[in-house]
C-alpha cells in the first residue's frame, strides 16, 4: 500500500469530529500550502481562524458552541447561550454569548455572530463546567451561575429572561438554593434576588 500523500494525511485529520488545526498540520510536517489548495477546491472548510473540518462531517446542534471554543479557548458559553445549552426556557439566540477576561482581545470570528460579556475574577472562573461536543471541550457555565449572570445582566437579556429560567430550574431541581446563593454571591445580585427567590419558595 503507498504511503499516504499530504493531501491525504490533511483530509484524514480533518474527518475527525474535531476537525484539524493549522497547527496540528505544522507540527506533523504538512505544508500550510496543502491546507490552502484543499480549501480553494472546497475539500476543505475553514470553520475559525486556523481551524478546519471536512464538508461531509456530520455536525450536532451544538455546532456553533464547538466553533466558538476554537476559536476562544479560554471563553465560557454564557447568559443566553448556556440557558439553550441546559435546556432552559424558551430563548433560542441568533448569536452565542461568551464571556472573556476583561483584559482578553475581543475575539475576530466571523461566524457564528458572538456576543461578548467581560467578567473578572471569581465571576468569570467560578461555576464553569467542561463537555465534549464534536469532539472538542467546551466551557459553559453550570445552571446556579447562568441564572445569576442572568439577574446581574437582567437590562441585556430582561428580567422577564431571568425569571423564567430561574422558575423552570427551581421546577426541574436544576440547582439548590445554596449553590444559587453562592453564585448570587459572587456576581452581587443576592439584595436583587432576595424578593424573587422568597416568591418563589414560599
Amino acid at each position: 500500500m503507498p504511503p499516504l500523500t499530504d493531501r491525504d494525511r490533511t483530509l484524514k485529520l480533518a474527518r475527525r469530529r474535531q476537525g484539524v488545526t493549522a497547527r496540528e498540520l505544522a507540527e506533523t510536517g504538512i505544508h500550510r500550502q496543502v491546507l490552502s489548495r484543499l480549501v480553494a477546491d472546497g475539500a476543505l472548510e475553514r470553520v475559525a481562524r486556523g481551524h478546519y473540518r471536512s464538508p461531509s462531517t456530520p455536525t450536532t446542534e451544538h455546532h456553533g458552541l464547538t466553533i466558538t471554543a476554537a476559536a476562544v479557548p479560554q471563553g465560557v458559553v454564557c447568559l443566553l447561550s448556556a440557558l439553550q445549552f441546559h435546556g432552559i426556557g424558551t430563548q433560542l439566540p441568533p448569536d452565542i454569548w461568551i464571556a472573556i477576561d476583561r483584559r482578553a482581545r475581543r475575539p475576530a470570528l466571523r461566524y457564528p455572530p458572538l456576543r461578548v460579556v467581560r467578567f473578572t475574577g471569581e465571576a468569570l472562573t467560578a461555576g464553569v463546567e467542561r463537555h465534549q461536543l464534536e469532539g472538542r471541550q467546551v466551557r459553559v457555565y453550570n445552571v446556579a451561575k447562568t441564572i445569576a449572570d442572568c439577574f446581574k445582566y437582567r437590562n441585556k437579556i430582561g428580567l422577564d429572561t431571568a425569571m423564567e429560567a430561574l422558575r423552570e430550574a427551581w421546577r426541574a431541581r436544576r440547582f439548590t438554593m445554596d449553590q444559587l446563593d453562592r453564585y448570587a454571591g459572587i456576581c452581587r445580585v443576592q439584595r436583587v434576588m432576595r424578593p424573587y427567590l422568597e416568591a418563589l419558595t414560599a
